[in-house]
């Protein structure tokens, strides 16, 4: 049995301002470097034999929270980045919808290929479904753990399992710092073993008296 552990990078500030990132070189802020150092030892306990990573910052250095404690080295793949928003990219989501309505419309009716110079989906999960295999390939048999992006853990994970897009609409989104689990053995190949797994966050403080 193979298992994968297909892990979403940490906070950044513009996952927290609604930037469009893509595959923009954004670096984790000071939430994100927590929210890896919280997981990183609950994935350490999974003893895994091999770590890959996008080759964007924000994923490597999640990557490396965890290989600070196995002492294992990342492993770059160019394959794992997110999927590329094309003149999207470094824009508020909000600007996006006012520069770009009709394929602003499109993304969010779920239209695979939705213009705008954005990665069309059965694109992504092609090259991130290679990257997943060739990670799951270092440790047959074995843990592998995968630090990636959220919308290219999506597809690749739907790539491994034969879901159309349309199903993979239903599953929830990964949170920062959170991760997808898939096993494969002889009898029944990849299989879905657990989903947006991570470490649980303080409760937020009291609202204030209105």
């Amino acid at each position: 049995m193979t298992r994968l552990i297909i892990w979403r990078h940490g906070n950044t500030d513009w996952n927290a301002t609604g930037r469009v990132q893509g595959q923009t070189d954004v670096p984790l802020n000071d939430l994100g470097r927590e929210q890896a150092a919280a997981a990183a030892p609950l994935l350490a306990a999974l003893r895994p034999d091999v770590v890959v990573a996008s080759d964007l910052r924000r994923a490597a250095d999640t990557a490396a929270a965890l290989t600070r404690l196995t002492g294992q080295p990342v492993r770059p793949d160019a394959r794992l980045r997110e999927r590329h928003f094309g003149r999207w990219q470094g824009l508020a989501l909000t600007d996006a919808a006012a520069r770009f309505p009709t394929e602003h419309a499109r993304w969010r009716a779920g239209d695979p290929d939705p213009g705008a110079g954005i990665e069309p989906l059965d694109d992504l999960g092609k090259r991130v479904g290679e990257a997943l295999l060739a990670a799951a390939e270092l440790a047959d048999g074995g843990t592998v753990v995968v630090a990636t992006h959220g919308g290219a853990a999506r597809q690749g994970v739907g790539q491994l399992l034969g879901w159309d897009h349309t199903v993979l609409r239903s599953i929830g989104a990964l949170a920062n710092c959170h991760w997808t689990e898939l096993r494969r053995n002889d009898l029944r190949g990849w299989h879905l073993r657990a989903h947006n797994v991570g470490p649980i966050a303080p409760p937020p403080p009291p609202a204030e008296p209105v």
